[in-house]
């Protein structure tokens, strides 16, 4: 297991270094001005503008600062946003327990619908409950979450009056009344995340699930006098998550780095919403902080996924020599 974890860092370090200077080259290359916010005012003169450019390290080779930001970034500085002049971290860290609780309670919710759907559609296979199932999935999946998300709040919120359609910021959970507040506005951003999500991952466990249905190991199973509950719990539901728990892996980040949309949709204060209003602005530190965070935690998720792989299903070995 040792030699296995040293050889994936091995990998995942070049992996990294790599997608850091993808990232910081499109970033520096891409049009945008950080500096746009003063050019329509005359106060400010190009020798300013000019001193404003080096104090930001902008008049330096590509190369120069790239190794400064990686450098930093090691050492945990995510540098100051060019825009609130606030350190990228203090930034991300005022918005990350929103997303937490926001994403984290969506993919929690979704896990608890899309696993018991997916096997009874998959048990029960061409039965009403199948069909209406599969029906409801093609339908979560199709439509996307600005959709779904505006039409939350055109029934919920306009025309029943049931829950606020901007999340309130500022809000603070001092007693039972603003704890039920924070419930209610946090409701309608959650189910429209969760049920986009259970649906794709409904699907991957029914898929999942019937691909098993069909190994002799199944058959076998079966003609020994086992019941279908002790099949299903002991031999297929562990050969099948493997599929599963590679896109839960790659899903995980998202708990992290937000919902970009649906933040947007709902004026959800998070990460995700951080990154869009960076992009818009050209706040080059806050998107390369945030992106690359993002891309750690996907390389985290597959070496997750990978130790989970050989729990699973014992034919999966982690052998370093391979």
């Amino acid at each position: 297991m040792l030699s296995y974890f040293f050889k994936r860092l091995s990998t995942a370090i070049p992996t990294l270094i790599a997608i850091s200077i993808v990232i910081f080259t499109i970033l520096a290359l891409a049009p945008g001005n950080p500096l746009g916010e003063f050019a329509s005012n005359p106060a400010i003169t190009p020798e300013i503008r000019e001193n404003i450019r080096k104090s930001l390290g902008l008049d330096q080779p590509i190369y120069i600062r790239y190794l400064k930001w990686i450098w930093a970034f090691m050492q945990g500085d995510l540098g100051y946003s060019f825009t609130s002049k606030s350190p990228v971290l203090a930034l991300i860290l005022q918005r990350l327990p929103t997303t937490l609780w926001v994403a984290g309670i969506a993919y929690l919710l979704s896990f608890l619908i899309a696993f018991p759907l997916g096997i009874l559609s998959a048990t029960k296979r061409y039965s009403w409950l199948d069909q209406i199932v599969t029906t409801v999935t093609f339908l979560g999946f199709s439509l996307p979450t600005f959709l779904t998300g505006l039409l939350f709040i055109v029934v919920f919120s306009v025309q029943l009056k049931w829950f606020p359609f901007i999340y309130n910021s500022t809000l603070q959970v001092t007693n039972w009344s603003s704890f039920i507040e924070q419930i209610k506005q946090s409701i309608m951003p959650v189910c429209v995340l969760g049920l986009y999500q259970s649906a794709i991952l409904m699907r991957f466990v029914r898929s999942a699930i019937l691909d098993e249905l069909s190994q002799e190991y199944v058959r076998t199973a079966y003609a020994k006098g086992l019941g279908s509950f002790a099949i299903l719990k002991n031999h297929i539901l562990r050969n099948a998550m493997i599929p599963v728990i590679t896109l839960m892996a790659l899903d995980i980040p998202t708990i992290f780095t937000g919902a970009l949309v649906t933040e947007q949709v709902f004026r959800v204060p998070g990460i995700g919403a951080l990154l869009i209003e960076s992009i818009y602005r050209s706040d080059t530190p806050v998107v390369m902080a945030i992106t690359f965070i993002y891309a750690i935690l996907i390389v985290i998720g597959n070496f997750v996924a990978d130790l989970t792989y050989s729990f699973l299903d014992p034919r999966v070995k982690l052998n370093p020599k391979k």
